[in-house]
């Protein structure tokens, strides 16, 4: 018996909805394939590459936060190990994409330790921002090394790093005219693949230049060093995450391209020693600093977090009793606050001095010691925004080295999962379905845009200041915020000390 009246009108309805329910929902099925396709497809995203569709929430919720976080949430300044802030200004900064701020600043400029620079009443007409200007590294070596640069990449290993993220960084290097650390890992094919220089870094273990029983093979270390693109070598002590303890890389991320590269065993946690085996002493220090830079004739130097700088101290008389062209050609100073791939909470956190107290302590030393022309220091912790490295160039640094830095740069989201081979992004992980969503091409451009917009905007600091190139910055040119929310100059907190030659100072 057919419905009449009402009930036929209402079976239309239902009918009606239905259809149109089921034709809805057909095209979100036809929207879904198609944005998981493009998702999948396109170069630019890692996040939408590796999770389409699903990917498209996190910005969802970022936009939102934004709004709602001054109400619930925490304010764009008070995330660790970097803030909102410091990450959006790097992602900016990366993308090339407009990075001025509106209304007014959100940094707390009366918080304890801010440091803020000290503008010159007349500064240069005109928009012109200076450029840094070459600086030699090793004079006394064979192959002496000129760098303008003051910003570069920092160690960090293929193992801990993807091939994707090196490939993109050895690409972008390139393009900006900075140098790219190795990292205690090796040399791999990917260091070498964009054409940019490269500091070759021996860890403790000694990897890519090892015998089987961990001592150094100069036959391998010849090879690598044959390379023009390698243009130094750093001996690596320690690092700021772990100080007196050597780099890990778990069993998941030592593929057999890994393990022939580094010369361990498959699928095997990669311990290094917390030490060097031939390297116990100053003595022994100095004597691998020479036997690698007669071996190689590239300027050498090492890379250590400082506890103290007593060591510093003895390390330059010996240089004052052996001659002026044994001492290290450069130092590289790693704050306690620096990251790593994996280390023990207690060492990240609790041990070696940070950054603003080693940075001075290291350079003052070299000038009380007359060494401070001969020897470059090179410092990394944290340094990733323009005012951080114009801090580090005006406390004394000739370079500056940034790793999370540029991990930003390539996308990272700081998920904080670099230990577990599931970093979202393909950076830190030797997974190649995580790894497909780092296109080279892309995020190769982003490393150049940051590195080249950074040392722009540190151009413009020092323009500001009235100086002629960024590395003429010192402690007059910066004041820091003290307890009372009051700055004072950074030279009263950190006077120069009384150096033995006038040319001391640098």
């Amino acid at each position: 018996m057919e419905p009449t009246g009402f009930a036929h009108w209402l079976v239309v309805v239902v009918e009606t909805f239905a259809a149109l329910f089921l034709l809805l929902l057909a095209l979100l099925v036809v929207v879904v394939m198609v944005v998981w396709f493009v998702d999948r497809n396109q170069t630019t995203n890692s996040v939408l590459r590796n999770y389409p569709v699903v990917g498209h929430f996190r910005y969802w919720f970022l936009h939102l936060g934004e709004f709602f976080r001054q109400y619930l949430y925490s304010s764009d300044r008070e995330e660790l190990p970097f803030n909102r802030a410091q990450r959006t200004w790097v992602y900016r900064a990366a993308k090339n994409v407009d990075n001025t701020n509106a209304f007014g600043s959100t940094r707390n400029l009366r918080g304890e330790g801010v440091p803020f620079f000290v503008n010159a009443p007349f500064p240069a007409l005109g928009e012109k921002h200076v450029e840094a200007r070459p600086v030699t590294l090793g004079p006394y070596a064979r192959e002496p090394y000129q760098h303008a640069a003051f910003f570069n990449i920092s160690a960090m290993s293929f193992g801990a790093l993807s091939a994707p993220a090196v490939r993109a960084l050895s690409h972008g290097a390139a393009k900006a005219g900075i140098w790219m650390d190795t990292g205690e890992g090796g040399l791999a094919p990917y260091h070498l693949e964009g054409g940019c220089d490269i500091i070759f870094e021996i860890g403790t273990a000694k990897y890519g230049v090892r015998t089987p029983d961990g001592k150094l093979d100069d036959d391998k270390l010849l090879a690598i060093c044959a390379h023009k693109q390698v243009k130094m070598v750093s001996i690596k002590l320690g690092q700021g995450a772990k100080p007196g303890m050597g780099g890990l890389l778990p069993a998941a991320k030592v593929t057999p391209e890994i393990a022939a590269i580094r010369g361990i065993p498959v699928g095997q946690d990669s311990q290094s020693p917390n030490r060097h085996l031939d390297i116990g002493n100053v003595h022994e220090l100095m004597d691998a600093i020479q036997h690698i830079r007669d071996l190689t004739g590239k300027p050498v130097g090492f890379k250590a977090v400082m506890g103290g700088v007593d060591w510093i101290a003895e390390l330059c008389d010996e240089v004052r009793k052996r001659g002026i062209e044994s001492a290290p050609d450069f130092i590289i100073v790693d704050g306690s606050e620096g990251g790593t791939g994996a280390a023990p909470q207690t060492l990240m956190e609790g041990v070696g001095l940070p950054l603003h107290e080693s940075l001075p302590a290291l350079v003052d030393m070299l000038i009380v010691k007359g060494l401070r022309e001969r020897i470059k220091v090179i410092c990394s912790g944290k340094c990733i925004t323009a005012y951080d490295v114009a801090w580090a160039l005006s406390m004394g640094a000739d370079f500056v080295n940034s790793a999370r830095g540029f991990m930003l740069a390539l996308g990272c989201i700081q998920s904080l999962q670099c230990n577990r081979n599931t970093c979202p992004t393909g950076i830190t992980t030797q997974n190649p379905k995580l790894q497909r969503g780092l296109v080279v091409t892309d995020k190769s451009e982003r490393v150049a845009n940051y590195a080249t917009n950074l040392m722009h905007e540190v151009g413009i600091i020092a323009h500001s200041c009235g100086v002629e190139e960024p590395r003429q910055l010192n402690r007059t040119h910066c004041r820091v915020v003290g307890d009372d929310g009051l700055s004072v100059p950074l030279v009263k907190l950190h006077p120069y000390p009384v150096a033995p030659h006038a040319s001391a100072h640098g």
